[in-house]
């Protein structure tokens, strides 16, 4: 099971999967806002979304859980 994190705190602009969804590593999960930029999370392994901890809107802070892929 990996947890993709927050890099740096900023707002969910774009979710880029869905749950059940496979992923290959290095895919970008989530798209943050943060000081007018977009800031691109991937997964650091392939496997499955299993879970989205956020919501497009939501602020996350550095080291927050974004998703869950197993």
């Amino acid at each position: 099971m990996q947890e993709v994190k927050a890099s740096m705190a900023g707002s969910v602009w774009k979710i880029t999967v869905q749950v059940g969804e496979q992923v290959e590593a290095d895919q970008d999960v989530v798209i943050l806002e943060s000081m007018k930029m977009e800031i691109p999370i991937a997964a650091e392994e392939a496997g499955t979304v299993k879970e989205l901890k956020v919501a497009e809107g939501d602020f996350v802070n550095e080291g927050d859980v974004i998703a869950i892929i197993e």
